[in-house]
């Protein structure tokens, strides 16, 4: 499928990861899934459908502002500018300005239940 196929669709999931060794060895132990890292502190997953990530620093804001650790769903969006509008545009409070990483760029959002998600594109 094309990257136009997945506009505006769930592409990539975060996970926190407080060990990125021991996580590599469990989940490629129990599942099978590859790895490649991108730093001490991320490294990046192939389940054979899906991909994501692991990271050391994934943290989300509970309701009462305090850090929380939880999973970051990534949507891809083939215009990250014009999604980046349409989210404040909705009310979507961006908690993470956009920034470059290795294939591509992103934003992160939080939705009006406090839930942070980020979107990204090449």
């Amino acid at each position: 499928m094309a990257r136009q196929e997945h506009n505006l669709q769930i592409d990539y999931i975060e996970f926190p990861a407080t060990d990125i060794a021991a996580t590599k060895r469990f989940y490629s132990q129990v599942f099978g899934w590859n790895f490649q890292d991108y730093g001490p502190d991320y490294t990046s997953f192939h389940d054979g459908r899906l991909a994501g990530g692991f990271n050391t620093a994934a943290q989300t804001a509970g309701p009462d502002g305090t850090k929380t650790r939880g999973p970051l769903v990534v949507i891809y969006a083939a215009s990250l500018e014009g999604t980046y509008a349409k989210v404040t545009e909705a009310g979507g409070k961006i908690v993470r300005e956009t920034f470059g990483f290795p294939g591509g760029r992103r934003f992160h959002f939080s939705d009006p239940n406090g839930n942070e998600l980020s979107v990204w594109s090449e």
